[in-house]
């Protein structure tokens, strides 16, 4: 029995010191199915949503196609299951999805009570009020009385109420578990405003019949830092899709695109080496291939070009960088050191 405790001692200390991977369950079973099973939500416009043709498209959707890439070396390994918002933890715990990329906010209690993990924010949000511009308002301080279009089972839901409470307003919330009757009765005039993540009503304003008939109040009332979740106690999966996340904030901090990562390849910098897989380590530590970064940049590229392609300026949300610029440019995206 010593003997035995002290291989395992021995084993430990040799893992621990040659920076390898532990294999973990849901790698294994990923590896096993031959693609990512992701959780999104499928029907919001710049996250998650296919086009006319079929073809998921979407921040969200590129998050998860960054882990494929980092794990199968092929973004294109991956499979999307459409969640509501009442859906998407259950179905992570369950093990019906590897990972949940579904505009889903890190709070203390999911963290300390869902059994789940989160990894590195893909999008700093806050939530606000969205009206018709013909209800003449121009602040969510004048909405007493109003009647609220809110998804259930959500921080939204919690943080309206807060918001009517602290400022002695009554409200009238209409709660909808589908994201798409929501929207219908919304713009039907079932409600008077809408409120969600600011990123989530300029995606909804985007597909509404008239778009320049609404707008969003100043407002925001809630700090919503989403990201990816895994399942709690799988280390060895939450560092591989915390890593993808931070591959692409990391390449635009380097300056390698979609575009350019071929070249850079070539550079001499020891940091572009070593994140390239160049200089091979970080692939072995994760227990994936070690150019798992340069295979994220060129199939899914650096999330500058993920930010622009699905919600930027040039998109139907036109919303700017903000909070989600680099740190250097005054945003909180901020990578550490891959070594």
């Amino acid at each position: 029995m010593k003997l035995f405790k002290w291989c395992v001692a021995a084993a430990l200390v040799l893992i621990m010191s040659t920076g390898m991977a532990v294999a973990g369950e849901t790698l294994d079973a990923v590896k096993k199915k031959g693609f990512v099973q992701v959780g999104v939500n499928g029907s919001l416009y710049g996250f998650g949503m296919p086009d006319e043709k079929g073809v998921w498209k979407g921040l969200d959707v590129d998050t998860g196609k960054a882990v494929a890439a980092a794990v199968f070396g092929d973004a294109n390994k991956v499979k999307f299951t459409p969640l509501t918002a009442v859906q998407r933890f259950t179905a992570l715990q369950s093990g019906e999805i590897d990972v949940l990329c579904r505009n889903a906010t890190q709070t203390l209690g999911r963290d300390t009570s869902l059994g789940l993990d989160f990894a590195q924010v893909n999008y700093y949000d806050g939530q606000g009020f969205m009206i018709p511009k013909k209800l003449g308002i121009k602040s969510a301080k004048e909405l007493e009385g109003a009647t609220v279009c809110v998804l259930p089972g959500t921080t939204t839901e919690m943080n309206a109420a807060d918001f009517f409470r602290a400022n002695n307003m009554k409200w009238k919330p209409v709660v909808i578990e589908q994201t798409q009757e929501l929207n219908k009765a919304f713009f039907a005039g079932r409600c008077d405003s809408l409120t969600s993540d600011i990123s989530q009503l300029a995606g909804h304003r985007s597909v509404a019949p008239k778009p320049d008939d609404y707008m969003i109040l100043p407002e925001v009332i809630s700090k919503e830092p989403l990201a990816p979740a895994v399942r709690h106690g799988d280390d060895q999966w939450k560092d591989i899709v915390n890593y993808s996340v931070l591959a692409m904030v990391n390449a635009e901090e380097l300056g390698i695109t979609s575009k350019n990562v071929d070249e850079m390849l070539k550079s001499k910098d020891p940091k572009i080496q070593r994140f390239l897989g160049v200089t091979p380590g970080n692939g072995k530590a994760l227990g994936v291939d070690e150019k798992f970064a340069y295979n994220i940049v060129k199939q899914v590229g650096n999330y500058g070009e993920v930010f622009e392609r699905n919600v930027g300026m040039n998109t139907p949300l036109g919303l700017e960088r903000g909070l989600n610029a680099l740190w250097t440019d005054g945003g909180l995206m901020y990578s550490p050191p891959f070594k």
